[in-house]
């Protein structure tokens, strides 16, 4: 049957092409929406002529108020949220009163911008807060934390790889400011903003962003992974080395003195690689606060009256509080948790950096030198942390053994020096070194061998063995052994001033190097089984470091410290350890570094009252208790060396007074500890039957008319009858 013409005509209008006519415009489609409107005026509230604005308001060079800039901060183009930043730094630094009312706006406006997807914006946020943060006060700053590290971890986990480095480097920033508000909570159960910034660090270096159970695997919640560049990479692991720092160790994060009232900034020396030699706890406090004065607040004022009226009972109850290290170490099965999570990442960091840094031919590159300083310096908060306390067998075995695997990565290329000398590079390789040292020496102390053969002295009671790692092989002891070999070499060399070979000038040890080596040092003097003579001869370089260490030295405080330490563990209540400093040898280099220190602490003068104190206290113990280095020969001379330090006989001026009447009347203690030195002494001459009456009159004409001179009648009488 034929098509109907309709069908024609309807398949023809479906393929027709429509013919366009001279002077009418294009036909519109049927399905076009018509946009079009019709207003008979237009609105504009900020730009109206009928708003009269208050000049009185600070405004930017551009006429922009504080409000306004707030408002273009959510502007949709990159480039004015950029300048908005610009304008909000140019305000606050023209009208510096403004932040004082605006912090609370500002900061909410601003952590938005954390995240942001343009880089050119989020590296003017970085630096608008590395200029903001620091002049807000502390106080008004803390309650605006929480919402800045909520962005912030929020940012830890973008989808854009960009922006979670970027979160890293805010991250930072705020560890700088408020380090111990970051950390807070980083190891417990709870999502706290600490929990979070760990488990973005880990997320972004795909070692996991949970960590599991008592198993210690990272359970991974996202299957992506981004490969990180080398500096991506070093941003992130020298972010997390200061995180951990502070999470695990905040005594090392930042360097304090004990002695405030001095008002002195001083490296404080450590001590807790003393604690294992001895019997317990309390014995090991009260010998690292030998040379602690009183804390402020947390003093105790002596007086006849009342020292009439109190009984031994009394007195018992009067405990001197002494910090210890082991306290705030964090959670130590979580933190064993944390180093096994991470710890194919700190070996891929050795693997890929250890053969570039450490070649022959050229110096290494700044960012793969760097990054493997920051994977050592993780190592170590990870394992000074787990070493240092007692745990299962099994489980400090494990980690002896994941610390040796790291250190044989290095062991090879030790001791490290650059190919060409630069000063920069040079500090470096000398932080290396002693990380390598302090690494190696906290295996050293809890190997098997530092425990066997320990000498128990007269005055120590039996207690039970402290645990030690297993020894896992004698191959694994043979590769310690030759480890603790050449870090030997190297402390021996470095206190000796012979610096690298090849090396005329060495670098000078600072007081944070000095301070870095003790454990190894004093590893090396406590270990039973060493080849050789390694220990006295580590003990002779330590003892001519601080007989050559200038009195001008930062590092010269330090070492008077120490050496008085090793000197006074012989009469120590509790003492285990294998030193002695009776039978160390070197009676004669120690003798000649106590009568050195009165000259030390003339040249001192008032300069350097921490110092000051230090050598008036370590001269003090040392004859309370009769140190087998002060004889009667060493009493005369001590007598005759600290009468300059009170009055000068000038052959034209006459009686000069010295260094003493200089120390300045805020801190008495220090004058009366001197005081109490001489005394000492004095006694001790009589004692021996050498009676000298030069320091006695010095020290009278010192304190006449002092509030000290008292003071100095009561306690040489006391003296007389004691």
């Amino acid at each position: 049957m034929p098509k109907s013409s309709k069908k024609k005509k309807e398949k023809v209008a479906d393929f027709s092409k429509a013919k366009l006519k001279l002077g009418k415009g294009k036909k519109l489609p049927t399905n076009a929406v018509d946009t079009s409107f019709k207003a008979r005026s237009i609105a504009l509230p900020t730009q109206s002529i009928a708003v009269q604005k208050d000049s009185t308001l600070p405004t930017t060079k551009r006429g922009q108020t504080f409000n306004d800039i707030l408002s273009l901060l959510k502007h949709y183009h990159a480039g004015t949220r950029k300048d908005a930043i610009s304008g909000v730094r140019e305000l606050l630094e023209v009208h510096p009163a403004l932040l004082h009312s605006s912090i609370t706006p500002l900061v909410a406006a601003c952590v938005r911008l954390i995240g942001d997807e343009d880089a050119s914006v989020r590296k003017a946020l970085l630096s608008f807060f590395g200029w903001l943060l620091p002049r807000v006060p502390k106080d008004d700053l803390v309650p605006h934390i929480p919402l800045l590290l909520l962005f912030t971890t929020s940012a830890q986990t973008h989808i854009f790889p960009e922006i979670r480095i970027d979160a890293v480097r805010f991250l930072d920033l705020f560890l700088g400011i408020v380090p111990q508000t970051v950390v807070d909570g980083w190891n417990d159960s709870s999502s706290t903003h600490g929990k979070r910034a760990l488990e973005g660090y880990l997320g972004i270096l795909s070692a996991g962003t949970k960590l599991g159970g008592a198993d210690g695997t990272a359970q991974a919640t996202s299957t992506a992974s981004v490969t990180l560049s080398p500096q991506s990479k070093l941003i992130v692991l020298r972010s997390l080395s200061s995180f951990l720092s502070q999470a695990i160790d905040p005594q090392s994060f930042t360097s304090g003195s004990s002695n405030s009232d001095i008002g002195l900034a001083a490296i404080p020396l450590p001590t807790w690689f003393l604690r294992p030699s001895f019997t317990c706890t309390r014995l090991y406090e009260e010998n690292s606060g030998i040379f602690q004065t009183s804390r402020p607040g947390k003093h105790v004022v002596w007086n006849d009256h009342q020292m009439q009226r109190w009984t031994l009972n009394d007195l018992s109850n009067v405990s001197l509080e002494q910090d210890d290290p082991s306290r705030g170490l964090g959670d130590i099965p979580f933190i064993m948790r944390l180093s096994r999570t991470l710890y194919a990442t700190l070996t891929a960091a050795y693997l890929d950096c250890a053969p570039v840094v450490f070649s022959p031919s050229t110096n290494p590159p700044e960012t793969d030198l760097q990054m493997l300083t920051a994977a050592l310096r993780i190592t170590r908060t990870f394992y000074s942390a787990i070493l240092q306390k007692t745990g299962h067998d099994s489980d400090l075995s494990t980690s002896c053994e994941e610390l040796k695997t790291l250190l044989g990565y290095l062991t090879g290329y030790f001791p490290f020096h650059p190919a060409h000398r630069e000063v920069k590079v040079e500090q470096a390789f000398q932080d290396l070194n002693v990380i390598y040292c302090e690494l190696t020496s906290l295996l050293v102390l809890v190997s098997p061998q530092s425990s066997a053969g320990k000498v128990r002295h007269a005055n120590t009671r039996p207690r039970p063995q402290r645990q030690k790692a297993p020894s896992t092989s004698p191959k694994g002891d043979a590769k310690l052994n030759v480890q603790a070999g050449l870090v030997s070499s190297y402390v021996i060399r470095l206190l000796r001033g012979e610096g690298e070979l090849g090396v005329q000038l060495p670098r000078p040890v600072s007081p944070t190097v000095y301070a870095a080596l003790l454990p190894t040092i004093w590893a090396l003097l406590n270990q039973v089984g060493a080849l050789g003579d390694e220990p006295s001869m580590v003990l002779s370089a330590t003892l001519d470091h601080a007989l050559r260490t200038t009195t001008s030295s930062a590092a010269k405080r330090l070492t008077i410290e120490f050496v008085a330490r090793l000197l006074l563990l012989e009469k120590e209540n509790g003492y285990i350890g294998h030193f002695n400093p009776r039978d160390a040898g070197d009676h004669n280099k120690f003798q000649e570094w106590v009568l050195h220190l009165p000259k030390v602490l003339w040249e001192l003068g008032a300069t350097n009252l921490a110092t000051t104190q230090t050598i008036i206290c370590a001269l003090l113990r040392l004859l309370q208790r009769g140190s087998c280095v002060i004889q009667r020969e060493e009493i005369s001379s001590l007598s005759s060396r600290l009468v300059p330090f009170f009055m000068i006989t000038h052959p034209v001026r006459g009686q000069v007074s010295g260094p003493f009447t200089k120390i300045p009347a805020s801190v008495p203690h220090i004058r009366r500890f001197a005081l109490e030195l001489c005394a000492c002494v004095l006694a001790a001459q009589t004692r021996y039957g050498r009676g000298e009456e030069g320091l006695s009159k010095a020290v009278s004409a010192a304190v006449k008319d002092t509030p000290e001179e008292e003071y100095w009648v009561r306690v040489t009488a006391a003296m007389r009858l004691g």
